[in-house]
């Protein structure tokens, strides 16, 4: 019988053909229908048609950010980059009119840069950072007769749309409790849930996964929790309840941890008290009666007396230390201008800003024809920079054949509908899948794609699919080759890895000297161990999306999975040593023996990427109580 061979795709062509699973978004999908097309049907209306066009550009780039989480995470995640993508509106409107084809190019490419950096400290900023260069870009390439403030203002107005509907609806099916909250109690639902997938895991080969869902879920659920808010405290019983359900998680979190260690395995009744804790938070319910597990072991008990915990906690509802990230100015433009930022700056700059100097040369020649506008090739270089959306092959792959796919699609569409209604309900059909278009990159170019021809197209531009074609290609072309351009400064070069490896070593030195104090700040141990697995997975996706570029990239990750495997190994053995010093005061010869062998396997790869690793060390005193124990 012959055995048939299965061919695998390299990385970077098995993240191009891959896309996420999951439920549709429909509460997202609504509110991408009422967003640009209304706002686009409203500017007609009063005859303010660019501005129209401007405010549902902001509504389509905000659709784009608005993710599953909850409102309090929204308002930063929708807002912050809202704010700032006007501001680059405003600064490309007047830097377009100031300023000749090439003082405007080297002033994007300064702007890009800036840019490029400011990405590297979160999320959030990355957002931020692109919606700054893509509104640059337009208000740059696009002239409108309107000013710049005007337009900044119409900027603000349409993804303020968007967020007023994210915090004004319902999300459907959320009927428990108050539905302002069903962001965060799904979230913090969640981690019960993954807690219970932990004990379910325990002893078995599938700890590791598991143990990383959780942190995902902590991740998910202390991001949603930890929004921007005006007061300091919560002010609702919902709110107050919620914060204190997710702080009674984390000694449950930690006990989970220190018994997927051991590879012990742990009775069903756990499990099952935990899915009922998840239940209870979904529902905004009291928990009532949990089962008591066996208490026959240090982390056994360190369950138990969580769980019980739990249930008090779930009863009264009186908050919690949500242990948020504390983001401090000048940690902020260390991590902005570190190892990291500056590789990035040096790629997101330079293509930013050739891309704008060959699309000004192309429509100074008349490569154009009759159009006017020549933002769409900076701007789809910054899309195919941003390595937030897969590995850079893989990037240039689904924008070339979205942009295709979409500009077909549009140009067929066009020959047959009626204007401007037509090409109004295309904008809000685009709106409605732009939620489930972001699971693969292909399909979110190609519904953009047809979303911005229309809107061009209703702002009285010729129909240009054509062109765009042949300028995504053209970018696609730059930024593949600015990508794998070495880095002026050698110690720049896998900055982004080097950079996340160490952060998360630190993180695990500081999680590893507290415990080994000896202190009882249970508060503060909880925090360094939320921020210790927090950077490791940073780390984690970091080097898996390096690792899955063509080898001129992919050879800056080799060996970072080994030392980021053996740090989560490190700050495994540090919880579960910190549940047994809680229950019994002291250290065993064993449980220090494994510290000892992680942190020689850690030394044996200093110089990874670069990785300097900080001291780590047992104090003396605990191995003495060790070697007295044992």
């Amino acid at each position: 019988m012959s055995r048939r061979a299965v061919v695998v795709p390299p990385p970077w062509l098995g993240h191009a053909l891959r896309a996420q699973r999951g439920p549709v978004p429909w509460s997202a999908v609504g509110r991408g229908a009422l967003a640009a097309g209304p706002l686009l049907a409203g500017a007609l209306a009063v005859g303010r048609v660019s501005l129209g066009v401007v405010a549902a550009i902001a509504a389509m780039l905000a659709g784009i950010n608005d993710r599953p989480g909850s409102r309090r995470s929204a308002v930063k995640g929708l807002g912050a980059p809202a704010v700032v993508g006007a501001l680059g509106l405003v600064v490309g409107t007047c830097a377009g009119q100031a300023f000749g084809a090439v003082a405007l190019s080297l002033v994007l490419l300064v702007l890009g840069m800036l840019a490029g950096c400011v990405s590297a400290v979160g999320p959030v900023a990355s957002s931020a950072a692109t919606q700054l260069l893509v509104a640059a870009a337009v208000g740059a390439g696009m002239p409108l007769p309107e000013p710049g403030w005007q337009r900044g203002l119409a900027y603000l107005a349409g993804a303020g749309w968007l967020l007023l509907l994210r915090l004004a609806l319902p999300t459907p099916g959320a009927l428990a409790g108050d539905f302002r909250f069903d962001g965060e109690r799904a979230a913090v639902a969640r981690v019960y849930d993954t807690i219970a997938g932990l004990l379910d895991a325990a002893g078995s080969g599938d700890a590791v996964a598991r143990r990383a869902a959780l942190t995902a879920a902590l991740n998910e659920a202390q991001d949603a929790l930890g929004g921007p808010r005006l007061r300091r405290y919560a002010a609702s019983a919902a709110e107050r309840r919620l914060h204190a359900q997710y702080a009674a998680a984390l000694p449950l979190a930690e006990a989970a941890t220190a018994l997927a260690w051991s590879g012990r395995a742990v009775d069903r009744r756990a499990c099952d008290a935990l899915r009922r804790l998840a239940a209870a938070v979904r529902g905004a319910t009291h928990s009532g009666p949990l089962p008591a597990p066996c208490r026959s072991a240090p982390a056994l008990r360190a369950l138990d007396d969580a769980l019980l915990a739990a249930a008090e906690a779930f009863d009264q509802g009186d908050g919690g230390d949500l242990h948020t990230r504390r983001r401090y100015l000048a940690g902020a433009v260390r991590q902005a201008f570190g190892v990291g930022g500056r590789e990035y700056g040096f790629r997101v700059g330079l293509s930013f800003g050739v891309a704008a100097a060959v699309a000004q040369w192309l429509h100074h020649a008349q490569w154009y024809g009759p159009h006017t506008h020549w933002y769409w090739l900076p701007v789809t270089a910054v899309f195919l920079v941003k390595p937030d959306l897969g590995p850079l092959v893989s990037r240039v792959l689904c924008r070339a054949a979205g942009t295709v796919l979409g500009a077909l699609v549009f140009a067929a569409s066009a020959a047959v509908l009626p204007r401007p209604a037509g090409l109004v309900a295309v904008v809000a059909v685009c709106g409605a899948l732009l939620p489930v278009a972001t699971r693969h990159f292909a399909a979110l170019t190609a519904v953009v794609t047809v979303l911005v021809l229309a809107l061009v197209m209703v702002g009285g531009e010729p129909q240009a699919s054509a062109g765009r074609i042949g300028e995504t290609l053209l970018a696609c072309a730059i930024v593949l080759v600015v990508g794998h351009l070495p880095v002026p400064l050698p110690g720049d070069r896998g900055g982004g890895v080097r950079a996340r490896l160490v952060t998360a070593a630190e993180a695990a030195q500081s999680y590893l000297a507290h415990v080994m104090s000896g202190s009882d700040d249970s508060a503060r141990r909880s925090g360094l161990r939320r921020e210790a697995y927090r950077t490791l997975a940073e780390a984690h996706a970091a080097i898996a999306l390096t690792a899955a570029e063509l080898p001129a990239l992919a050879r800056h990750a080799q060996g970072a999975d080994e030392a980021v495997a053996l740090l989560e190994r490190l700050v495994d053995t540090v919880t579960a040593c910190a549940v047994h010093l809680d229950d019994t005061g002291r250290l065993t010869a064993w449980h220090t023996s494994q510290i000892d062998a992680v942190l020689d396997r850690l030394a044996a790869h200093e110089g990874v990427v670069g990785l300097r690793l900080p001291p780590l060390d047992v104090p003396v005193r605990l191995r003495e109580r060790a070697v007295a124990a044992h």
